[in-house]
């Protein structure tokens, strides 16, 4: 941001602004921002390489990481790239110097709010709106608990050979991760019920029947 005047509007400088997060449909960490000056810096400090994308070259961590590892680099890179000057934006879940107790109660407390809007929300959008946080795909409570079943799934499913165990019980998780995500449709289709405005009344009144010469006459 330049230098200026009081009362005037601040300029920024795009290329200044980095942002590392997580990809929710791959898990891979990008980087998506900065100079040439911000990508040897995450090359050099979190192992970041560069792609090509559809609108532009990025960053991003290799395939062979480890969960700890990407943290670890993805951190790393952001204090770096802060040190040097840029603004970070780093997802709160790659952030090594958060604690898990952290992350716990930020969920939790996350929770108790869209269980108080949900009893203070009157019929209508407000209930759509907390269920649309429920439901939202991608970032939404079930398909974030979804993402997580899988993982156990495929974590379950690949060391079961080895351990000599049964693959019955991995079978039924993943058949209960598909109960879950037809359940998250029905949710949607609920929500977009809840999200409709009233029907209004009808404009026509009601006749009253009339007997005339001993029969009813509308």
């Amino acid at each position: 941001m330049t230098n200026q005047a009081p009362g005037d509007e601040p300029v920024f400088f795009v290329d200044t602004y980095v942002t590392i997060t997580r990809d929710p449909r791959t898990r891979l960490v990008v980087a998506i921002g900065g100079d040439d000056r911000a990508a040897s810096i995450l090359q050099r400090t979190g192992g970041f390489i560069r792609h090509p994308g559809p609108r532009g070259p990025y960053h991003r961590q290799p395939h062979v990481l480890s969960a700890e590892e990407q943290r670890r680099g993805a951190t790393g890179a952001a204090l770096a790239l802060m040190q040097a000057g840029y603004s970070v934006h780093l997802d709160p879940g790659l952030n090594t110097l958060d604690t898990p107790d952290e992350g716990r109660q930020a969920t939790h407390h996350y929770l108790d709010q869209l269980t108080e809007r949900a009893r203070n929300a009157d019929v209508g959008p407000e209930l759509a709106a907390v269920l649309t946080e429920i439901v939202a795909p991608g970032d939404g409570v079930l398909p974030r608990l979804g993402d997580v079943l899988v993982a156990v799934w495929m974590s379950w499913d690949e060391h079961l050979p080895s351990a000599g165990r049964t693959a019955a019980p991995a079978e039924r998780l993943i058949d209960t991760v598909n109960s879950l995500s037809h359940h998250t449709q029905r949710l949607e289709n609920i929500r977009d019920q809840a999200a409709r405005p009233p029907s209004a009344p009808s404009s026509r009144a009601t006749a009253t029947p009339v007997l005339v010469a001993g029969r009813r006459r509308r």
